[in-house]
């Protein structure tokens, strides 16, 4: 398959199925001399993993990593890096109905269209359980960013109708709320509405927002290699995610050039802006304003109602699917784009160290 390759330079390739044995992730290009441990990366796993809330799928699922390669002494040798979790709450039975029967709003109709064959138990590689791999590379490059002072959280901006009020805007309180939310009195609100969600058998879908903060200006190229462009893509690769804005995004349409324009100003010798529709960036290049992504998710497609279908023989047919399934995808990939977020800044950053002779010339002096 493939597809399962993302990066230039900071590489990460992505393997395993929802109901195989396992599932990973090989990095290329990590430098040498990261002090990194397995629970360094397990404590973004754990804000993935299933079975932690009442919103979430109550698969439950440990999901604890193992570090196979590149690692020695507690430090990064520069070689292929090799992280593994291991599935142990699959129960493939639930998925017996529909191995000739499509799902609405899944990819089954797909997979057969394209290979003439899947694996239909949990949706196979198109499962969110795949996303365990991006999110243990995540957590390597949000570390080698925190080295050079730049920090990327996501959180959760709205769920259906209810939306964060950002004047609350509160780290910790979007890292302890099972919604992801930043505003405790959001979450609430949004928990009630998942209830009401969950009693009719029906999902949810929502908003998530991530900030890039400590990015120098000139990180990206102008052409097939922007920033925001990367962002997107890496973004839009994240299962049920339907669109991406960076800054002001789709409103910015609405705006005329004086209300959209960012005017710059000096401020203790440095560039700055009075404000940011940017987003932080500008011709696909940062322009050292905090970076602004938002993604729009839609609701989970598993829906424990009767739905219209066919099946692989061309039949109209009636589904009702069973198993564990998120009432709502986006709490648990707030952290999946956090990460996909920090693997395409710092796999940018890496592209840059190039661009001017003189740093060339330095580093090799």
């Amino acid at each position: 398959m493939a597809g399962s390759t993302l990066g230039n330079i900071f590489k990460i390739t992505t393997w395993g199925e929802s109901h195989g044995k396992a599932l990973g992730v090989v990095v290329d290009g990590c430098p040498a001399g990261l002090p990194l441990s397995e629970e360094d990366i397990q404590k973004y796993l754990d804000r993935r993993k299933p079975g932690t809330s009442a919103i979430t799928t109550q698969r439950k699922e440990a999901d604890q990593v193992e570090l196979l390669s590149g690692i020695f002494e507690g430090k990064t040798t520069g070689t292929p890096i090799s992280l593994m979790v291991r599935n142990t709450s699959q129960i493939s039975a639930d998925y017996t109905e529909i191995a000739e029967n499509y799902r609405p709003g899944h990819a089954d109709y797909c997979f057969d269209a394209k290979y003439g064959f899947r694996d239909y138990r949990g949706g196979g590689r198109s499962s969110g359980r795949e996303t365990i791999g991006r999110v243990a590379a995540g957590a390597i490059a949000a570390k080698i960013l925190e080295q050079m002072g730049i920090t990327v959280f996501a959180y959760t901006r709205s769920i259906g109708p209810v939306d964060a009020d950002l004047t609350k805007f509160n780290r910790t309180t979007a890292r302890s709320t099972i919604t992801a939310m930043p505003d405790a009195e959001a979450d609430e609100k949004a928990c009630a509405y998942l209830q009401q969600a969950r009693e009719a058998c029906d999902s949810v879908g929502g908003c998530m927002e991530c900030l890039v903060e400590g990015l120098p200006a000139g990180i990206g190229d102008p052409v097939f290699e922007k920033l925001d462009a990367n962002l997107a893509k890496a973004i839009m690769s994240i299962g049920a995610v339907k669109a991406v804005e960076i800054g002001d995004g789709a409103e910015a349409s609405r705006h005329t050039g004086s209300e959209n324009n960012d005017p710059f100003r000096m401020e203790n010798g440095k560039v700055t802006k009075i404000s940011n529709h940017s987003g932080g960036i500008l011709g696909g290049m940062s322009d050292g304003s905090p970076i602004i992504v938002r993604a729009y998710v839609k609701p989970t497609p598993s829906i424990f109602r009767p739905q219209q279908t066919v099946n692989r023989s061309g039949e109209n047919t009636e589904l009702t699917i069973r198993g564990r399934h998120d009432p709502i995808i986006v709490p648990r990939a707030v952290v999946v784009m956090e990460c996909m977020t920090a693997i395409t800044v710092l796999d940018a950053m890496m592209m840059n160290m190039s661009a001017k002779l003189d740093s060339l010339v330095e580093f090799y002096r």
